[in-house]
């Protein structure tokens, strides 16, 4: 393990190219990130999650995948997720606890156990962003609620539930997305909240959290700095690391988004530079690819404690 690097990587496509399959022997990434252009067939993905951990010698190789339910279902092939979204969970939580616990129980269980049938075990859930009137719908109904103790509970509630499961869970987006008004992917959101309103609203449902792994919000909170976004800013990380007290892995929402606005190795550099402990790369172009992995350091002492207490829950 300690010759990895400290990044995520996607892949172009169904099957491993050479040159992927080269640049995961030389670069040993610390995971590989699915998406729906990787998956064709439970067996093609199983056959291509089994090639990669081959080729990184471990059975238990962190692989990672977006699989939400509702609008982010990269398992659409196999299961219409659509009308399962977090906010359904959050409005049926209000509604009947105990209608609550059996449903998202079974989608629980039905998701791990299509995670575990394509050699996924991380599952980039749950999303602890709130839900605000006004802003971006890209966090919209993928929010349990407008609530944070609802958020609180349903969050541990997946978290607890997925870690039975033998899945590691990524909370997001850490330290809070939903006050962004405009979409990270393509714009740099910025917030102007005071930091004692983001501490008990936005940032509270991300504290006591079990999770193994949290993705950072790519947005600039202007009362804590003015000038970077989360990803690249010491402060905010710090904020993390000391007021949220998440003391585990933290990784990088997808280093090529156009909310950050250097290059892609610029990101990369200032994303560790600022505290990630780990940078993530989806879109799979090899170039890019190429940069992310030359500008991250081996993974440290921290990352290989923190990666071997994951595997626990996977035996």
């Amino acid at each position: 393990m300690i010759t990895r690097r400290s990044f995520i990587t996607g892949l172009k496509s169904t099957k491993l190219l050479k040159k992927e399959e080269i640049f995961l022997r030389k670069y040993k990434p610390w995971g590989v990130i699915l998406f729906s252009r990787n998956i064709k067939s439970i067996i093609q993905t199983k056959k291509l999650t089994d090639e990669i951990r081959k080729i990184l010698k471990d059975k238990n190789y962190p692989i990672l995948l977006d699989q939400e339910g509702g609008r982010v279902n990269r398992l659409y092939k196999f299961i219409n997720t659509t009308p399962l979204t977090s906010e359904y969970f959050g409005n049926l939580y209000l509604k009947d606890k105990k209608k609550f616990n059996i449903y998202y129980n079974i989608f629980i269980d039905k998701t791990a156990f299509l995670l575990k049938q394509i050699g996924v075990n991380i599952n980039t859930v749950p999303v602890l962003d709130i839900r605000v009137r006004g802003s971006s719908t890209i966090i919209g109904d993928r929010s349990f609620s407008q609530s944070t103790k609802i958020i609180n509970k349903l969050g541990n509630f997946c978290i607890n539930s997925f870690h039975k499961k033998k899945i590691g869970t990524v909370i997001k987006h850490i330290p809070g997305h939903g006050l962004a008004k405009v979409d990270s992917h393509k714009l740099t959101p910025t917030v102007n909240s005071k930091l004692n309103f983001l501490l008990k609203n936005d940032f509270s449902t991300f504290k006591n959290k079990k999770s193994f792994f949290a993705m950072t919000a790519h947005i600039i909170f202007t009362n804590i700095d003015k000038i970077n976004t989360t990803t690249h800013s010491k402060k905010v990380i710090q904020l993390i690391r000391e007021r949220i007290k998440f003391n585990n892995l933290l990784m990088s929402d997808d280093i090529s988004m156009k909310s950050l606005k250097y290059s892609v190795k610029e990101n990369t550099q200032k994303a560790f530079i600022a505290g990630c402990n780990l940078v993530l790369h989806c879109n799979g172009k090899h170039k890019e690819m190429l940069d992310v992995a030359k500008n991250s350091p081996f993974i440290d002492n921290f990352i290989i404690k923190k990666t071997s207490q994951f595997y626990k829950i996977l035996s």
